[in-house]
């Protein structure tokens, strides 16, 4: 596989299975008005992802569009980050996950906007508005729920204490990363830390919660190492299309 699509097969993964996370919120939100929002999200990232997989079926060169991409791979040919697939848990959970997946999403758009592929570029520049908007309604939960009541801050701390080693695999870097930043068409995501960070640490000091002092990153999903929670998200995602495959709608 070449570089392109592997790298493409990346953004898109991370945006269709925290979508397709976010989408197991609908009807079960706190308050209707983050039932709306997350679903709202979800579709989002479900739209990011379409366009991703489109443009890496082109380079893939096999004549398969995103759906064929999404519903005929095994969770080992997924390159999502493993933050994506972390379960939903609580509505804190979720919103740990989010959060620190929106604090990096904002940054990778932004670059990817000057990609010299313009195709890419153009979905650069839709996602991050997504993503800003995504960024502001996550980081705004974390100040609310860190500076709330003492149950609040203490759920939310255990949630971002139990994620945050998995935001590893957002800064992944190898020869796919590398030829993205040499050739001008991507970026290479271990340069998304430092402004990652910038945005975890100003957080932290808005909602008084506190960074672990064991971060131990987990790592792999970028090579095809995952837990079991995708292999249940992809069975029942993958169910219809490969009962019948050549269905229509």
């Amino acid at each position: 596989m070449n570089a392109r699509c592997e790298y493409l097969l990346r953004l898109g993964d991370d945006a269709l299975i925290l979508g397709q996370q976010l989408g197991l919120w609908t009807g079960h939100g706190p308050v209707l008005e983050e039932d709306i929002a997350l679903t709202n999200i979800g579709l989002d990232q479900i739209g990011q992802a379409r366009a991703w997989l489109t443009l890496a079926g082109r380079f893939e060169g096999k004549g398969r569009d995103e759906d064929q991409i999404d519903y005929f791979r095994s969770p080992a040919e997924f390159r999502n980050a493993q933050l994506c697939e972390r379960p939903n848990g609580h509505f804190g959970d979720t919103i740990a996950r989010q959060f620190l997946f929106d604090a990096y999403a904002t940054e990778l758009h932004a670059g990817l906007c000057q990609s010299e592929d313009s195709d890419i570029a153009a979905i650069a520049r839709k996602s991050a508005k997504e993503s800003a908007y995504h960024f502001r309604h996550s980081r705004a939960w974390m100040i609310r729920l860190g500076d709330g009541t003492e149950e609040s801050h203490h759920r939310i701390q255990q949630s971002l204490n139990e994620i945050l080693p998995y935001a590893g695999d957002l800064f992944h870097t190898d020869a796919v990363a590398a030829s993205a930043a040499s050739e001008g068409w991507g970026i290479d995501p271990s340069s998304l830390r430092d402004p990652w960070n910038s945005h975890v640490e100003e957080m932290l000091k808005e909602s008084g919660l506190m960074r672990p002092e064991s971060n131990s990153e987990r790592t792999g999903g970028r090579i095809g190492q995952h837990g079991e929670q995708l292999s249940q998200l992809l069975e029942e995602m993958q169910v219809l299309p490969r009962t019948y495959p050549k269905a229509e709608w």
